[in-house]
C-alpha cells in the first residue's frame, strides 16, 4: 500500500486547521443535575442514592384511596431502569408485543402524572432476542443539553431530542462497527461524559492484523461519540476474544486525581478507563467469565460483585474491594453478587446477592457485620434515600429497610398484586416520588401534597488540576469513517496528558496516509476513486507517539465478489476470521468457518460461528442481493446460511430443509417459512430483493440450482407492514455444525 507522509507545522494555523479544542478546566466530572431528578441509572452521583428527604415509606400497590400510589401505566412497564429529567420520565419499553408491529420504543411521560408524551419507536432486526428481553438497556439523560441517549436491543444508538422525541442522530452499532447482539439481549447502558456520548458492547469489526487493530477479533470494545454529532471520537477495548457478553454499566470518577470509568468486563476483569482517551488505567483479573455487576467507587476505593467461578479454586461468587491503584484491599469469597450494584452508607457496605440475601460488610476491612435473607432472587438493584434503603426482589416483593447497630430493620414488607409482574429494573426517587419498574406495570409512590425537599450533596470527585502539559496520547478524529470514492474529510488532531487531561496546545508533528487516496497538509483526505472496496489508515506522529484513524472507503452499488485474490475484503464487517477463502473444486470460493481461532495454545471455538457480515453502508436500500451458495455435509450435520437485504435475512436452513425470510429471529414477527428441499455439497444461486410498496414494504427471493436457467416465479414472498427501510447488505451463517461456502457475490440498485 501506498506510504505517504506530511510534515506539520505549528502555531495558530495548524490550531486552526486540525480543529484543536480547548482544555478542559479541572471540574466536577459529571455536572450535576436539579437535585431533585435522577439521570443516569445509578442516580445523580452514580451510586444509588438520592438526598431528597420526607419520602414515603409505605409503597401501598393496592391503589386503595388515600394510600400511597399516586400513579401506575402498564404503557411504561419493562425490565429497563426509568430516569427523570426535566420533569419528565424516559424509559425503554416493547412496543404493539405480539403484532406484526412488535418493536422497542422510547418513551417518555409526564413524571407528575404519568402521562404519555411522545414515542420514538423502532424495529428490532438482525438479533435473536426474545420478546420478553426487549428494552434491555436503561436510557441515559444529558442535563446540560436536555438529550436522551439510548442503545436498543439491535444495536441501534440513538440520540433523541428529549421534547420532542425526535431523533437528532444515530449509529446502527452492529452494521457499522460489528456489534454482537445476543439472545439475552444483554445490550449495555450508555453514559454521558463532557461532550462524550460512550457506549460499549462485544465487537468484530473489521481488520484482522495489529496494524489495523486486530478489530475483526472480537473484544469488549468501547465507542466514544461525540454527544452532539455521532462522530466516532475514539474507539478502546479490552483483551481480545472475552470469555463472555458485556453488562456492567461504567462508573465515572476520579482515582489518584484522574479522571477514569470504572466497569466489569466481557473478560472477567475490574478495568479503569480514560474516559477521554479510552486509554486503559489498570485492570483488576476478577472472574473467568463476563462481569454483569455494575461497581460502585467511592473516595478512589471500587466495589465489585460477581457470582461466577473465581479464578483461584472451585468457589462461586465474591465481593472485592480495589484501590485506587488496582489492587486489592480485601475480597469475601462465596458471596453471590451478581447483578444487584452495592451501596455504601456511611462507613458500611450493603451487598444483595442472586439469592436476595442482604450481606453487610465494613466498608474498609470487609469484616462481615450481619446478612439477612429477604426472598428468592434478586436482579435489580437497591437505592438508598431519606435515611432508608428501597429495595425489590425479582418476584416484586418489596422492602424498606432502616440501617442500624446490629445490621437493619425493616421499616415495611411490600407485596405487589399477582399481576405486578418481575423487577428487573431498579426503583429511583425524583421530585418526592418512588418510581418503581416491573414488566407489568411502572409505579409512582409518594404524598401528592408533599413539597420536594433535599438535603445538600457532598462534593463530587474533582481531578487533578491541569499542570501536566506534556502530551502522552495523541487522538484523531474521526477515529473511523466510511467514504465513498472522491469524498473528502477532515482529520483534527488532539493531544492529552497522560492522565489522559486535554492540552491546549498545538499538535506538532507529521501525518501519514497508508493505503489509497490524497492527503493534504492541511488534515484533508480525498477518497480514491474507482469500483474498489478499499481502507486507508491516517496516522499522526509527534514524537514517539502516534494516534490512528481508520477509514474504509466503499463505491457505489453496483458490486461484484468473486474471492480470485485469495482474500476477504478487508472491509467487511465481520467478515475475516470468521471467513476464509478455499479452493474447491479448482475455483477460489469464500468458506464461513465451522470453528474460531482463540488464543494461542487454546482450541478453536464455536462461538462466533452463527453471525452476520456488513459490505457497506446501513443507510442503504431498494437494491439486490445475489450469490451462489454451498452447503458442506459434516457428521450428518449441514449449516445454516443465506442473504441478508436491509436488515432481513434470507436463510437457507439445514437441518429443517427450509427457505425463511425473516428480520428479527426469535419474534417471527415478519417473516414467511416455506419447505425447501436442498441437497449438501451442491451450488445453488441465491437472490434476495426488497421494494418499497407504499408503507408497507416487499421481500422476495428465489433459489435454483447454479447453472439453470433462474425462474421467472419468486420462490419465496413476504410483506412487512412495518417496514425496514434500510440496511446493509450482507451474509448469514450459523456454521456450528458445518461449513457453508459463497462466492459470486453481487450487489445492485433496484
Amino acid at each position: 500500500m501506498n506510504r505517504k507522509p506530511f510534515l506539520s507545522t505549528s502555531g495558530a494555523a495548524l490550531l486552526l486547521c486540525l480543529g484543536v479544542l480547548s482544555a478542559v478546566a479541572p471540574a466536577q466530572l459529571i455536572p450535576p443535575a436539579d437535585k431533585f431528578e435522577w439521570t443516569p441509572w445509578r442516580g445523580p452521583e452514580q451510586n444509588g442514592i438520592s438526598r431528597e428527604t420526607g419520602l414515603v415509606d409505605d409503597l401501598d400497590f393496592s391503589g386503595a384511596a388515600g394510600g400511597t400510589l399516586l400513579w401506575k401505566s402498564e404503557e411504561l412497564s419493562g425490565r429497563s431502569t426509568p430516569i427523570v429529567m426535566n420533569g419528565k420520565l424516559y424509559t425503554l419499553t416493547r412496543t404493539y408485543p405480539g403484532t406484526p408491529r412488535e418493536g422497542e420504543q422510547v418513551i417518555c411521560a409526564d413524571a407528575k402524572t404519568g402521562e404519555i408524551l411522545w414515542r420514538n419507536q423502532f424495529n428490532v432486526f438482525l438479533s435473536d432476542v426474545p420478546d420478553t428481553r426487549v428494552g434491555w438497556s436503561c436510557v441515559v439523560g444529558d442535563p446540560t443539553t436536555g438529550r436522551v441517549y439510548a442503545l436498543g436491543v439491535s444495536g441501534l444508538f440513538q440520540c433523541i431530542d428529549g421534547e420532542t422525541g425526535d431523533t437528532l442522530w444515530s449509529r446502527s452499532l452492529v452494521e457499522e462497527y460489528g456489534l454482537i447482539t445476543t439472545y439475552g439481549g444483554r445490550t449495555n447502558v450508555p453514559i454521558v461524559f463532557e461532550d462524550l456520548a460512550i457506549i460499549s458492547g462485544v465487537i468484530v469489526g473489521w481488520g484482522d492484523t495489529p496494524e489495523w487493530g486486530l478489530m475483526s477479533k472480537p473484544a469488549h470494545r468501547f465507542l466514544g461519540f461525540n454527544k452532539a454529532s455521532g462522530e466516532l471520537v475514539w474507539l478502546g477495548g479490552t483483551r481480545l476474544i472475552p470469555y463472555d457478553t458485556t453488562y456492567s454499566t461504567p462508573i465515572v470518577s476520579v482515582l489518584d486525581g484522574t479522571a477514569a470509568m470504572v466497569f466489569g468486563s466481557g473478560d472477567g476483569a475490574v478495568w479503569a478507563m480514560q474516559p477521554r482517551t479510552g486509554q486503559a488505567i489498570w485492570n483488576f483479573p476478577f472472574s473467568r467469565r463476563g462481569l454483569y455487576t455494575t461497581p460502585l467507587v467511592d473516595r478512589g476505593v471500587t466495589y465489585m460483585g460477581q457470582a461466577e467461578e473465581n479464578l483461584v479454586g472451585t468457589q462461586m461468587g465474591a465481593i472485592v474491594a480495589i484501590d485506587s491503584k488496582g489492587q486489592e484491599i480485601w475480597r469475601e469469597n462465596e458471596v453471590m453478587a451478581g447483578r444487584a450494584a452495592p451501596l455504601k452508607i456511611g462507613d458500611r457496605l450493603y451487598v444483595v446477592d442472586l439469592g436476595a440475601k442482604l450481606y453487610i460488610f465494613e466498608a474498609e476491612t470487609g469484616k462481615l457485620i450481619n446478612r439477612r435473607a429477604l426472598g428468592r432472587t434478586m436482579f435489580s438493584s437497591p437505592i438508598y434515600a431519606d435515611g432508608k434503603i428501597y429495595l425489590f426482589t425479582t418476584d416484586a416483593r418489596g422492602y424498606v429497610l432502616r440501617p442500624s447497630d446490629e445490621g437493619v430493620e425493616i421499616v415495611s414488607t411490600l407485596r405487589m398484586p399477582r399481576v405486578g409482574g418481575e423487577s428487573h429494573g431498579s426503583p429511583i426517587v425524583a421530585h418526592g416520588r418512588i418510581y418503581v419498574p416491573t414488566t407489568d406495570f411502572l409505579y409512582c409512590f409518594g404524598d401528592a401534597d408533599h413539597e420536594p425537599a433535599a438535603a445538600e450533596r457532598p462534593p463530587a470527585p474533582e481531578e487533578a488540576p491541569l499542570e501536566d502539559t506534556q502530551p502522552a496520547i495523541v487522538q484523531v478524529v474521526p477515529a473511523e469513517i466510511l467514504m465513498q470514492p472522491g469524498q473528502q474529510q477532515e482529520f483534527r488532531v488532539t493531544l492529552f496528558n497522560k492522565r489522559g487531561q486535554q492540552l491546549d496546545q498545538p499538535a506538532e508533528g507529521q501525518f501519514e496516509l497508508v493505503g489509497p487516496g490524497e492527503f493534504s497538509e492541511a488534515g484533508q483526505y480525498t477518497a480514491p476513486g474507482g469500483p474498489q472496496h478499499t481502507a486507508a489508515r491516517v496516522t499522526f506522529k509527534q514524537g514517539d507517539l502516534t494516534g490512528t484513524a481508520r477509514i474504509r472507503v466503499i463505491p457505489p452499488l453496483p458490486w461484484k465478489f468473486d474471492f480470485e485474490s485469495g482474500e476477504v475484503p478487508l472491509t467487511w464487517v465481520g467478515g475475516r476470521v470468521r471467513h476464509v477463502v478455499r479452493n474447491l473444486d479448482g475455483e477460489n470460493v469464500m468458506a464461513k468457518v465451522d470453528t474460531i481461532p482463540t488464543r494461542p495454545g487454546e482450541p478453536d471455538t464455536k462461538l462466533g460461528t452463527r453471525s452476520m457480515t456488513a459490505f457497506g453502508s446501513a443507510d442503504m436500500s431498494d437494491y439486490t442481493i445475489q450469490a451462489d451458495v454451498r452447503g458442506q455435509l459434516k457428521d450428518g450435520r449441514l449449516a445454516d446460511f443465506g442473504l441478508v437485504n436491509q436488515r432481513y435475512v434470507l436463510d437457507l436452513q439445514g437441518a429443517s430443509q427450509r427457505l425463511q425470510v425473516r428480520s428479527w429471529s426469535a419474534v417471527l414477527r415478519m417473516a414467511k417459512t416455506i419447505p425447501f428441499e436442498w441437497q449438501p455439497d451442491k451450488w445453488y444461486t441465491m437472490k434476495l430483493t426488497t421494494e418499497p410498496d407504499g408503507e408497507r414494504l416487499l421481500v422476495r427471493a428465489k433459489i435454483w440450482a447454479r447453472g439453470e436457467a433462474e425462474p421467472e416465479e419468486w420462490t419465496i414472498e413476504a410483506v412487512d407492514e412495518s417496514p425496514n427501510h434500510s440496511g446493509s447488505p450482507g451474509l448469514f451463517g450459523n456454521t456450528s455444525d458445518a461449513e457453508a461456502y459463497f462466492d459470486n457475490i453481487a450487489v445492485q440498485q433496484n
